[in-house]
């Protein structure tokens, strides 16, 4: 749908039909640190404020090139290192609240903008006198007299150019940019498809016998989701939330496989089938790595990470798979036990069979469950929580900000250090909504940086789709997302309390496989009694979660370990596959999916499901070749939480040395600021003893 404001007209090609004056995206923003203009920001501002920022990114591009002056690193580094920041402004804003409210506008804005972005990108990665322009510092870069990070940033500068395919000829470097146009399109295609197949599942029940074996919060979440559409009965769909709590506790097998069935076969076979956007995203990536000289997209990717290359990812997935599938299939053949132990007539448990017996085996042997659990995790408590973790841990403290927010759900929160410095923006996004993709992240609308002296501090966001409070009842959580929001916690952390100068080495602008290290390390501490007991109490009663209660969620905290490890590891296979292919991929879609997985099943597969055409991660989401970085860094969290258990979890020493390491960003290699906190290097061997999967 095309939208007019004023003078402001969507598809414009020229900037003069909207002035600077009347934009909020293209004006320094009078609130409090510069925070966006969410009250002002209307879908028709993106489109003509992308297309001035692109010219003027491209005219501070020409000028670092039509300097008369010989190549400095100042000139030419630094200068490229801050060009386009109205570009990254403006981008930052909308492609985040593409993710959290992405309404059929803004998704038909970003597939004009596409093209736009990449033209951009383009112009700058195949800029030949910009590159003769590095390299000629690069090549000086001995001789030098850098700072660490500096030398950084040159060496990544070079390294990105090369990679970007600034060494191709005239010919292939056409090619590149083709191909990366295409990609874009086609990522953002796969997003958009993948959001349209979740949103069109819905599943009415209107008689309460349907409802059996439901918890009554997950009750009225179905009854006010069906308000919401005003249709009679419940309402279930293929939200987090509502899928989740559905394949756990119904007693409705036919219905759990109904809803199963439905979530494991978004965008494939409807009207937004994914499978040849699928093709066409790992075949472009191939050709794009081939074109620079790497062998697969996996070494392309790898590269630049801890790991170095796909060679050393099979590796490492391998030294964590052997000795945990035997202990998986062990786990799921006593479940298959238990579930013919209280009823179960059939030969073997499916996987809409898989969570409803998992919950009830758990219930058997730790006496514990989420509806007993979940009144002492009222929302508000948990927010408060993590932000007194930070502050013991750190000397960090939150309170409300008052500034515009993108959705009325959405809360700010001001963050200072303990000298009362101010250190970010914090934006809190909880509840699920149409426009959200589902699961949990952090992101930012603004990375810290110093230019010109001065210095501009963060803008953080966390994400989740938490159920939403009812007229009865508050936001009640469970205990694994209470532990989800512990993770997204701690990558926002590493945004907060992020120091340095160049915004592309700071904050989560690490390593790939280095970036989960901070979130995986907080889930520890939802395990901690000594933490648990400042916070976790009854939201009626107000009494504190008894002791028993604590004792089996750590007791319970490696229930089906092997099996959720598998699982985890799975995803890395499977991205893998995809990403060491050197030539089209042959055949069905789905049979290659269950090819890449038919040795690593615990369960029977179901063969007309399939995880690829959701798999957002590895085709929308940034972690193509990367999946197995969420293993890697468990390994390192695994090693580094054995320092907070030794010293103290509290501990003001060990949570001084683990700030230093959030701090440092991407300034500092990787490997070497972990063994600077932790003394030593990581081994999986590490996580496999905590999953107690090995002794």
């Amino acid at each position: 749908m095309i939208r007019k404001n004023l003078l402001c007209i969507i598809g414009i090609t020229l900037f003069t039909a909207c002035n600077m004056q009347n934009n909020p995206l293209l004006t320094d923003s009078p609130l409090p640190y510069g925070a966006p203009q969410f009250d002002k920001i209307q879908p028709e501002h993106y489109l003509p404020a992308f297309e001035q920022a692109f010219k003027e990114g491209k005219q501070e591009i020409d000028a670092i090139v039509a300097n008369p002056d010989a190549p400095t690193f100042s000139n030419t580094i630094e200068a490229l290192e801050f060009a386009g920041s109205r570009v990254n402004k403006i981008g930052s804003i909308f492609y985040n609240i593409l993710e959290a409210d992405a309404t059929e506008e803004l998704q038909e804005i970003a597939e004009k903008v596409a093209p736009m972005s990449t033209d951009y990108s383009m112009y700058i990665s195949l800029n030949e006198g910009l590159f003769k322009r590095i390299k000629t510092v690069y090549d000086q870069r001995e001789s030098l007299k850098l700072d660490p990070d500096q030398k950084k940033l040159l060496e990544d500068t070079y390294k990105s150019f090369e990679r970007s395919g600034a060494n191709l000829s005239p010919e292939d470097k056409k090619t590149y940019s083709e191909i990366s146009e295409k990609l874009s399109l086609l990522t953002l295609q796969f997003q958009k498809n993948q959001l349209s197949s979740t949103n069109n599942f819905q599943m009415v029940l209107t008689d309460e016998k349907d409802l059996a074996g439901l918890p009554g919060y997950i009750r009225d979440m179905a009854a006010q989701a069906a308000k919401d559409k005003g249709v009679e009965g419940w309402l279930f769909d293929l939200s987090a939330p509502s899928y989740g709590g559905f394949i756990k506790f119904s007693d409705r097998r036919d219905l759990r496989e109904k809803i199963y069935r439905a979530y494991n076969r978004r965008a494939f076979g409807d009207d937004w089938d994914n499978t040849e956007t699928i093709r066409q995203i790992v075949d472009l990536r191939y050709r794009q790595a081939s074109l620079l000289g790497y062998k697969d997209y996996a070494d392309y990717k790898t590269e630049l990470r801890m790991v170095k290359n796909g060679d050393a990812v099979w590796k490492f997935i391998e030294e964590l798979r052997a000795p945990a599938l035997p202990k998986a299939r062990e786990e799921v053949a006593e479940l298959n036990s238990f579930a013919k132990s209280i009823g179960f007539t059939g030969d073997q448990i499916r996987p809409w069979d898989f969570s409803y017996y998992a919950e009830k085996q758990r219930v058997a042997k730790y006496n514990v469950t989420d509806e007993e659990l979940k009144p002492y995790f009222r929302l508000e408590d948990c927010i408060d929580a993590i932000f007194s973790l930070a502050g013991r841990l750190y000397g960090i403290t939150f309170k409300p900000a008052d500034v515009p927010v993108y959705h009325p759900d959405v809360k700010v929160y001001e963050v200072r250090d303990a000298d009362g410095s101010f250190l970010a923006l914090f934006y809190a996004d909880f509840f699920p909504r149409a426009t959200k993709r589902s699961g949990a992240w952090m992101t930012s609308f603004r990375d810290l940086k110093i230019q010109d002296g001065v210095e501009e501090r963060p803008f953080i966001s966390l994400v989740t789709n938490f159920t939403k409070p009812t007229a009865d009842t508050p936001s009640l959580i469970t205990h694994d997302e209470f532990t989800t929001m512990l993770h997204e916690f701690g990558h926002s952390l590493h945004g907060i309390m992020a120091k340095g100068r160049y915004p592309s080495m700071t904050g989560t602008s690490v390593d790939h496989d280095f970036v989960e290290l901070p979130s995986q390390i907080m889930e520890n501490w939802a395990y901690e009694k000594e933490y648990l007991n400042t916070f976790a109490k009854h939201y009626k009663t107000g009494q504190p979660l008894p002791d028993e209660l604590i004792a089996k969620i750590k007791a319970s905290k490696n229930y089906l370990s092997a099996y959720y490890h598998m699982r985890q590891l799975q995803f890395g296979i499977l991205d893998m596959n995809y990403h060491t292919l050197t030539a089209p991929i042959e055949g069905e879609v789905i049979k290659f999916e269950k090819d890449a997985l038919k040795s690593t099943d615990v369960l029977p597969t179901v063969p007309e499901c399939i995880i690829s055409t959701s798999f957002s991660h590895i085709f929308s989401g940034g972690y193509a070749a990367g999946y197995y970085s969420y293993k890697w860094a468990e390994v390192l969290a695994a090693d580094g939480y054995s320092l907070f258990e030794e010293k103290g979890i509290f501990d003001k020493e060990t949570a001084g040395k683990f700030r230093h390491l959030l701090e440092q960003g991407g300034s500092v290699d990787a490997a070497q600021l972990y063994r600077e906190f932790r003394g030593h290097d990581p081994e999986p061997a590490a996580l496999l003893r905590q999953l107690e999967i090995i002794k």
